[in-house]
Formats: structure tokens, sequence, C-alpha cells
């Protein structure tokens, strides 16, 4: 298993996925100039701690609601926060990198805080896509993008997958 602390170095990025990825304030530039463009932005945010089947999907489907598709992902310290000890898997420079690596994500970010609320109102996604698991009434940054116009979408979950049942699949095989 890999360190947490182990990065991937950045001469590394091959310059099409380094294209992918920003920081908040520059993806905000870019998207601007999308919306004046007439692009449509649809905006899925999570850990993505470990990428499996379950995320492809569901990234697949969501870029199917707009013309680019901005993937924003917390940052070790907010996965930390949120999960707990041991976790993020996965840095979040090497989940940037995996993420940007999907065909159907256009744009990369990482954010600090515990949710997302802050970027989404900067960036006012035409689209906001969560799982299905989620109530809709508890997706942050919901009521700011329906209040502009847009509207939040509740992408089905491919049943089995999920990085927790993952993880814990893992740590069975190894204590056996």
């Amino acid at each position: 298993m890999l360190s947490p602390r182990r990065r991937i170095p950045a001469d590394t990025v091959p310059r099409s996925l380094a294209k992918k990825i920003h920081p908040p304030k520059t993806l905000a530039a870019i998207v601007s100039h999308l919306k004046r463009q007439g692009r449509r932005i649809v905006f899925a945010n999570g850990c993505f701690d470990v990428l499996h089947v379950g995320h492809a999907i569901l990234l697949e489907r969501a870029k199917r609601l707009g013309d680019v598709l901005v993937v924003a992902i917390n940052s070790d310290r907010s996965v930390a926060r949120l999960k707990g000890t041991g976790r993020p898997i996965v840095p979040q420079q090497d989940r940037a990198r995996l993420l940007a690596a999907f065909a159907s994500v256009d744009y990369v970010t990482t954010f600090d805080e515990p949710t997302p609320l802050r970027l989404i109102a900067r960036l006012k996604p035409h689209v906001l896509v969560k799982g299905s698991d989620w109530n809709t009434s508890k997706i942050v940054g919901g009521d700011l993008v329906r209040n502009h116009g847009g509207r939040v979408v509740r992408i089905p979950l491919v049943p089995g997958y999920s990085t927790t049942s993952l993880i814990e699949r893992v740590r069975h095989r190894r204590s056996r």
C-alpha cells in the first residue's frame, strides 16, 4: 500500500493532464470564460479517495448532463476531518491526477473546507451532481444552484461499489 506521504513527482504528470488540474481561483476564471462561450458547466465533488468503477460511471453520466465537467475533491486535511484517522488512503495530488486521466473529466480542483459551498458559489455551475445516496435537501450548494436557474441531479449508484466497502473488504482479507 502507498504511504499517504508519498507523492508522484510533478514532472511525471503529462501536460494533457496538468492542463486539467487548477486551483479554485484559476478554475473560476476558466469557467467564467467557458460560460461566456455558452458552455454548460456540470459540477461534481467528493473525496474520491479510492477510485472504483462506481466513480467512473457516475462521472461518465455526469458529463452527459453538460459540456464541461468540473470535479472538486476534498483536500487531504478535509478528508481526514470528514473520514477520520487513516484517510485519505490516496493523497490529493494523486487523486487529482487520476481523475484528470478520465476522458469524462474536463477540470479538477481541490478545496480545503469541509464542504464545497464556497467553490460552488464562485463557479455557479448549471448542474450540480451527487450520487443517489444523497438526500436532495442535504446536497451542499443545491439551493444556490437552483436559485440561479441551475439544477441538481442525483445519479444512481452502481450497486456494490463504495470506497468504504472496498476498504473494509481489504481490511477483512488482511485480518484473516
